[in-house]
Formats: C-alpha cells, structure tokens, sequence
C-alpha cells in the first residue's frame, strides 16, 4: 500500500519522555557502534549488553532491529505500550511533573535522593489532582537518564571526566559530513521589490558548510530574522536532491554536495535551542553541538567563508559594504538593483564558482576535496521527502480538539480526517501540533496513537495565506484600536485592510514594500518558487550573468588562516 501524502510518520520523538528518549538515544549509539564492525565476537556483545543494561539476546534484537530501521534514534526506542500493565506512558501531566522535577531538583548540586524526589513528585501532583507515579516508576525513568550528565549535574565535570574523551581540542575532521557548520548573517546589499524595484531593504543569509571539503551544502535566502527554523530550512536544503530547486530557479550549474550531517554546530544564540531543534537533529542522528564560549576555533570555517562572499556580494549594486566609513558617498538604496529571487540566482552561481576555485589551505577546489570523501565513504543518502523533514523542525504547539476543530491564536483549522476524534474529544489529551510561522495557513496534527502527523489547513478556505509576523501585527492594530474582543473574522478584516494598504501605498515606504515582498517569499514552506525576473540579459552575455547584468566573478581569494 503506498503511503498517504497527507500523512507524515512519527515515531515518538516529541511524545516519548525525557527518560525514554535519554534510553533510546544511549541505544542508538552503542548499537550504530556495534552494527559497523565487520566482525561481531561474543565479547562486544557483551559489552554493550553491560553497557546499555540489558541481556546478550537483547543486543541481537537491537542489532536486527537498527539494521532493518531507518537510522532514526526512535528505531530503538522502547516499543509504544498499550497501556496495559507495566506501561511506561503516563498521563501527560504527570510526565510533565515529573520531567520539570528530575530536572530543577534531581539533576543539580544538591544530589536529592530518589525517595526525596518521589516526595516531591506526590505533593506536586496532588497539587493538580493527578495520580501520582510510585517510586519504583521513578526510580526507574532516574536510571534511564544518560549517566554522564547526570554525574555532571549533581557531581560537576570533573567527577565524570574518565566516562568522556579528552576535550579542549578541535575535534578532528576525517572525511565529509563529519562536522557541518550552520551560521546566519545579514547581507551587506539592500534588494528591491519585484513589482516596482524599489528598495526593502537587508536579507538574510544562512549557510551550511563542510568543514572537511570546505563545499557550502545548503543555503537560504529570507527576509524572516534567523531563527530554528532557519536552520530546519537550511538542513533541508543540505540534505534534500538540490536538482528540481535549480530547475525552478532557472540555474544551469551542478551542486551536487548533499547529504546528512553527522555533526552539526551552531551559534549560542537562544533561539537556536528550541525542544523541536534539539528532538529533530536527535531523530535523525545529527550530533547538535553550539560553539563554546570563549573558544574561537570552534565556528570560524563558516564565517570565513561567509566573509569571503561577502567581499563578493560588495561588488553588487546596492551593497552597503561593511561599514558607513567604506560605504562613503555611495548612495545603496538609491542604486539598488537585485530582487530576493535574483539575489538567490546570484548567491548560487558564485556558490559554483567558489566550488571550482582552488582553496588555499586545501590545496585544490572544494570541488574536487568533496569527489576524494565520496570516493573514500561513498555517495551520502539524501532525503527525497523535504517537507516530511522539516517538519521535525518546525515550532510546537498543543491544543485540544473542538467540535469545529482546532483554534490556535484565533485562527481555527479543520480537515475531515479530524471527524473520528472529535466524538471522542473530551477522552483525548491535547494534540501535538507544528506549525510553520513562515505560513500558517496549515498545520501538521499529530494523530493520538503518535505515529503520524496529518495536515490541517484553515477552516475557511477564504482566508489568506499569511504569516506569524503577519497575524502579530494584526493583533497587536486591533488591541490598539480598543478591540474588546479579538475573532477570527475580525482579525482576518484587519489582514485583509493591512494587504490593501500594502498594494495602494507599495511607492511609500521600504517598510511596507518589504511588508509585500515577505508574503510573496512565504507562499510555500520548503523551497519558494522561482519568479520570472523583469528584466533580461542580452542575447550575447555570458553564461554566468544573472538579471540586471551581474557577473559572478571567480573568487580571488578563499579564506586564509
């Protein structure tokens, strides 16, 4: 039976509780160790049969069942329960008790005992009039936490300094996709709306780079601040076929660098730390590590490259350079020339030529470091489903079923497949929900058994596509006219009059142009379509111009330290 379109699998990675996901995870990687060896002796099964606290035969169960998986860390999870006796679920307020408690009084400098603990789990869930778990379940989700970082919580690092490898260093790079390096920055040229090529002002930029071969996997072009859906984004872009987003760019170039990252390292900024990002690069067996403070080395591959095409992106019309003293007298908005759609064309074509240019400190084109890992570890999997992907990624919410469906800030949502569960609602916990911020005119629902999410779009096929930024507004006009109630009607009137003013008053300001542009960019959540660009290049230009006549020069020199 094929699978259904509308319907995405989920295999508990935002469902399962803190404990059951630490177990799974702790599997995953003693397994995936196991599993890569070409020989298994009856010593190594032991070994991680002491290791992961379970039998010989257990082991070869695990093994069987990594290698007719996925590669997900919820292949070796604990299977779900029926709910019948020696069930690991519990109702969602008492896991919720229970995981806030294990972290802010078990998992500290204080080292409250498992029966002190307990205690405390009791009197918070007569507090809420739940039934609370026994001390044996507690005991039990306490020995299932990784006990690394439970030594380092309540014991600090050097009490569990033997249990890790040496650290201090740079980690060392064997072959591509060991480390991937994530990191944004506001482009230094202003665009311009299609419509009336008037200036909205800085996109932003964020790259994925392997520091191995030194290849960009990914970028995305948005006028959306980064956040963790950026990063969603760019691994999706860095792990998906590039080819079909090429073809609607209208892009004649080989980017043939994708695959899954096995480490993946980010700024510290908070908005990179979110639940959805930390369970999404753990689902799909991505090592998620941020820069750590004061260590420099950590991180600079990426920006080195991203300050190499930013020397580039100068030569652009409209660049504002890196500062106002080198700016001067040149006049950005006034000259700006480039749409987002045109300024992606360019960003990619350099993104070919950086490729083919030899690299100081490798020696040779990042093109050809790149071909040496494929020969030495073989082509990488790519994702074929970029939105089954992403949707791991995307920001959550849970909400309860109505009669009419889901509301979720005012804005409600339905779909037939919603109809068997609504005569049952008031039996059924609150729903896990995703939503993309860059489009929330559907959502994805995870079904009550928590294998698969299912799409739901508006209730009212009239409303328009919009976005959070878009609904925020709208919000926040409506409260300041003294709005006593807020509905769905009212706050859609509001979007409907914001539109209008955009579309009358697009000649005012680069506020509301940018307004504008932002909607035309957020139509759809994983790769936005190309648009026709107004103007040509002529019939005799080079190959590697872009509209407006834009040359996309070899990069002269590429980062150097």
């Amino acid at each position: 039976m094929e699978a259904d379109p509308g319907r995405i699998a989920e295999d508990g990675q935002l469902t399962m509780s803190e404990a059951l996901w630490e177990q799974a995870k702790n599997r995953a990687s003693v397994i995936s160790s196991l599993a890569k060896r070409s020989t298994i002796r009856a010593g190594d099964v032991e070994q991680a049969a002491k290791e992961l606290g379970v039998s010989r035969r257990q082991i070869y169960v695990l093994l069987g069942r990594f290698r007719q998986g996925t590669g997900l860390v919820t292949d070796l999870a604990v299977r779900r329960s029926t709910g019948g006796k020696g069930g690991h679920r519990l109702p969602e307020p008492v896991e919720a008790i229970m995981r806030d408690l294990i972290r802010r009084r078990f998992l500290t400098r204080q080292r409250l005992s498992v029966a002190a603990l307990h205690r405390e789990i009791v009197r918070a869930c007569g507090l809420q009039g739940v039934k609370p778990p026994t001390r044996n379940t507690v005991a039990r989700r306490i020995s299932m936490l990784n006990p690394v970082e439970v030594g380092r919580r309540r014991e600090g690092k050097e009490a569990v300094r033997t249990l890790q490898a040496a650290g201090g260093e740079v980690p060392v790079i064997r072959s591509i996709l060991d480390q991937v390096q994530i990191d944004h920055t506001v482009i230094d040229v202003i665009i311009v709306d299609e419509r009336e090529r008037r200036s909205i002002g800085r996109p932003y930029l964020t790259v994925a780079i392997d520091v191995f071969s030194r290849t960009i996997l990914g970028l995305v072009l948005t006028l959306e601040p980064p956040s963790a859906v950026s990063v969603g984004l760019c691994l999706a872009n860095t792990i998906g076929d590039k080819r079909p987003w090429l073809e609607r760019l209208g892009v004649a170039v080989e980017w043939p660098m994708s695959g899954k990252p096995k480490s993946l390292f980010l700024d510290n900024a908070a908005e990179f730390k979110s639940e959805a990002l930390r369970r999404g690069c753990e689902q799909h067996d991505i090592r998620l590590s941020y820069r750590p403070h004061g260590q420099p080395h950590y991180g600079g591959i990426v920006e080195r490259v991203i300050g190499t095409a930013m020397r580039k992106i100068h030569e652009l019309p409209g660049t504002t350079f890196s500062n106002p003293a080198e700016r001067g007298r040149y006049d950005s908005e006034k000259l700006a020339a480039l749409t987002l759609s045109e300024l992606e064309k360019w960003l990619v074509l350099a993104v070919a030529t950086y490729h083919g240019t030899v690299h100081q400190t490798l020696g040779q084109t990042p093109a050809a470091k790149w071909a040496a890992g494929i020969t030495a570890t073989g082509t990488p999997a790519i994702i074929a489903n970029q939105t089954w992907f992403l949707v791991d990624f995307l920001p959550v919410v849970r909400r309860t079923l109505t009669r009419t469906g889901f509301v979720i800030d005012y804005v409600r949502y339905f779909a037939n497949v919603l109809k068997p569960w609504i005569s049952r609602r008031d039996q059924l916990e609150p729903f896990l929900i995703r939503r993309d911020p860059r489009d929330i005119s559907r959502i994805w629902v995870l079904e009550p058994d928590g294998r698969h999410y299912v799409e739901v779009p508006y209730r009212s096929i009239a409303n328009p596509p919009i976005s959070m930024w878009e609904h925020r507004q709208a919000l926040a006009r409506l409260r300041a006219q003294g709005a006593a109630q807020v509905d769905e009607t009212a706050l859609f009137r509001m979007i409907g009059q914001m539109h209008e003013v955009s579309e009358t008053a697009v000649k005012t300001t680069r506020r509301v142009r940018r307004e504008a542009e932002r909607r035309k960019h957020a139509t759809d959540p994983i790769q936005p379509k190309a648009r026709t660009p107004q103007l040509s290049p002529p019939p005799d230009a080079p190959r590697d111009v872009v509209p407006d006549g834009v040359p996309v020069q070899a990069f002269e020199q590429i980062e150097e330290w």
